[in-house]
C-alpha cells in the first residue's frame, strides 16, 4: 500500500482511481474557466458589432430605491454595485481570481497614479488594463480629481488644470481636461469620469466652491471634446457644488443639458468628514433631479449604513477603500457593525467572523485564529480583506434582492435595527429614511441622536 493524497493509505488501483478524479476535476475547472473566457469575448464582439458598449435599465423600484442591469461591453453589472478600490488596477492582497470568486463586477483604478506607474503609454501597448492585468468584468478609472484634495499640498490648481508634484521623485505633471481623459482613453476602462475641480467638502470658503462648480462645467466641456473612444467607452459627468443646494442646483442644470454625451453621473465632492445631515441632504438633491434612464454614483462612500441610505434615495453606485483598508488592519465588517480582531476578547472566541457568511474564511477560520495572525503575519490581514469584500458583494447582493421582491423596507428596517439593537438610531439616518419615504419608526425606541460627522477612510 502506498500514502494518496489526504494522507490516507491504499492500494496502488485505489490511487490511480484518486488521481484520475482529481485530474478530472482540474481539468472540468480549467474548461469551465475557458468557456466562461470565450463567453465573455463573445459578448465583447457582439456587443461591439451592434455598438452598444454600454445600457442601462432599471428592472425594479421600491420608493425612490432602484434595482437596475448595468450592460458592458464584456460583463453584465448588477445594482446596487459596490467597486472596490484598486488604486494601480488590483486590489490590494486579492488576485482577480479571487475578486472574481467573491463577486466583483468592477473594480476601480486611479488614473493619476497608473499614469505614474506602469504609464498609460505601457498599458495602450498591451490592449489596455483589463488586458495588463488579464481582468474580464467591469474597470472604471477615476480621473485623478481627488488628488486635489488628497495631494493638496503637492497641487496647484488652474484654469488650464491642475499640476502636481510627484509623491516619488517630485517631477511635476501637468493634468488638464483633455490629458486625463486621453490617459483614460489609453487605460481603456469602460466606464472613465470627467476631470472636475475637487474642494474638501468642510473647506470654508463659498468662493472657493463656487470657483469649482463653474469650473467643474467648463472641464466637462473640455473632457466630450477630447474623449475619442465614445464606441467603447462611457463617460460620466461629476456634480460638483460643495453642501450648497444653489450650486449644486447650477451643476445639476448644467450636466443635464450635457446629457447626450454623457451616459451616467457621479455624486462627488462628498465623503470628506461633512455633517451627515448636510451628506444625505446633496445625495437626495441630486439623485431627485438626475434621470430615471442613467445610472448614478455616489463617490466615495463605503460605510455600510451610508450605502444603504443612499440606495433608499435612489443611488446605484459606490467605491471606496474602506473594506479593504480597514481589512488590512484587523477590522472585518459583519451585519452587527465592524468586529476589531486585534482585541483581546478576540483570543477565545472560536466562531467565524460572522456565522452568516458563505466565504472562505468563515467557513475555514475563527475569530481566535485571526486574533494571532492580524497584529504579525500578512495572512490575517488578506484573509479578512477577502471576508470584507464578499460582506459588501452580498451586502449589495441583498440589496439588490430586496427591491427586486418589494421587501426593501423590511430590509432596511433589519438592517438598521442590527446596527442598533437599542432603538437608538441616529436623528440623520431617521431623517433620510424618511426623505426616501421609508417607515423605520418601530425601530426607533430612543430620542433623536445630535448629527454625527462622517470620515473620509
Amino acid at each position: 500500500p502506498v500514502v494518496c493524497f489526504g494522507g490516507s493509505r491504499a492500494g496502488p488501483s485505489e490511487c490511480r482511481s484518486e488521481h484520475f478524479s482529481m485530474g478530472f476535476a482540474k481539468s472540468t475547472t480549467r474548461t469551465i474557466a475557458r468557456v466562461r473566457s470565450l463567453r465573455t469575448m463573445a459578448i465583447g464582439e457582439e456587443r461591439e458589432a451592434k455598438g452598444t458598449h454600454f445600457e442601462f435599465k432599471v428592472l425594479a423600484k421600491h420608493k425612490r430605491a432602484r434595482a437596475a442591469i448595468l450592460r458592458l461591453k464584456n460583463y453584465d453589472c448588477h445594482t446596487p454595485m459596490f467597486m472596490p478600490v484598486g488604486t494601480q488596477g488590483s486590489v490590494k492582497g486579492l488576485t482577480n481570481r479571487q475578486m472574481e470568486q467573491l463577486g466583483c463586477q468592477v473594480i476601480l483604478g486611479n488614473t493619476y497614479h497608473l499614469q505614474l506607474k506602469p504609464t498609460s503609454e505601457l498599458l495602450d501597448e498591451v490592449g489596455g488594463l483589463h488586458q495588463f492585468e488579464t481582468w474580464r468584468r467591469g474597470l472604471l478609472t477615476d480621473s485623478g480629481g481627488f488628488q486635489m484634495v488628497s495631494l493638496l499640498e503637492l497641487a496647484k490648481i488652474t484654469e488650464e488644470g491642475v499640476v502636481f508634484r510627484s509623491p516619488r521623485d517630485g517631477q511635476e505633471m501637468l493634468l488638464t481636461p483633455e490629458e486625463s481623459i486621453k490617459i483614460q482613453n489609453r487605460i481603456g476602462a469602460d466606464i472613465i469620469m470627467a476631470l472636475d475641480d475637487v474642494v474638501h467638502s468642510c473647506t470654508a470658503d463659498p468662493a472657493r466652491f463656487e470657483e469649482a462648480t463653474l469650473r467643474t462645467l467648463r472641464w466637462i466641456d473640455r473632457c466630450i471634446a477630447a474623449h475619442d473612444r465614445k464606441h467603447d467607452q462611457s463617460l460620466f459627468g461629476i456634480v460638483q457644488g460643495g453642501l450648497d443646494p444653489k450650486l449644486r442646483a447650477i451643476c445639476l442644470e448644467g450636466m443635464l443639458e450635457r446629457g447626450d454625451q454623457l451616459p451616467g453621473y457621479a455624486i462627488g465632492g462628498l465623503a470628506g468628514g461633512e455633517d451627515k445631515h448636510a451628506f444625505c441632504k446633496v445625495v437626495s438633491q441630486c439623485t431627485a433631479a438626475l434621470p430615471e434612464d442613467k445610472p448614478r454614483y455616489v463617490m466615495g462612500v463605503g460605510y455600510p449604513l451610508d450605502i444603504l441610505v443612499c440606495t433608499a434615495l435612489g443611488a446605484d453606485m459606490y467605491d471606496c477603500v474602506y473594506p479593504t483598508r480597514t481589512g488590512r488592519f484587523g477590522t472585518a465588517l459583519t451585519p452587527q457593525g465592524v468586529l476589531k480582531l486585534r482585541h483581546h476578547a478576540m483570543k477565545h472566541d472560536f466562531r467565524p467572523i460572522d456565522e452568516e457568511c458563505d466565504c472562505m474564511v468563515c467557513r475555514t477560520y475563527t475569530r481566535a485564529f485571526l486574533h494571532s495572525l492580524v497584529a504579525k503575519e500578512p495572512l490575517g490581514s488578506l484573509l479578512v480583506t477577502y471576508h470584507n469584500v464578499r460582506y459588501m458583494m452580498r451586502f449589495t447582493e441583498d440589496m439588490r434582492k430586496s427591491i427586486l421582491m418589494g421587501t426593501f423596507d423590511q430590509y432596511a428596517c433589519d438592517f438598521i435595527s442590527r446596527h442598533y439593537p437599542d432603538g437608538n438610531v441616529p436623528e440623520w439616518v431617521q431623517t433620510a429614511m424618511s426623505d426616501a419615504n421609508i417607515d423605520i419608526s418601530t425601530i426607533c425606541h430612543c430620542p433623536r441622536t445630535p448629527s454625527i460627522k462622517r470620515q473620509r477612510v
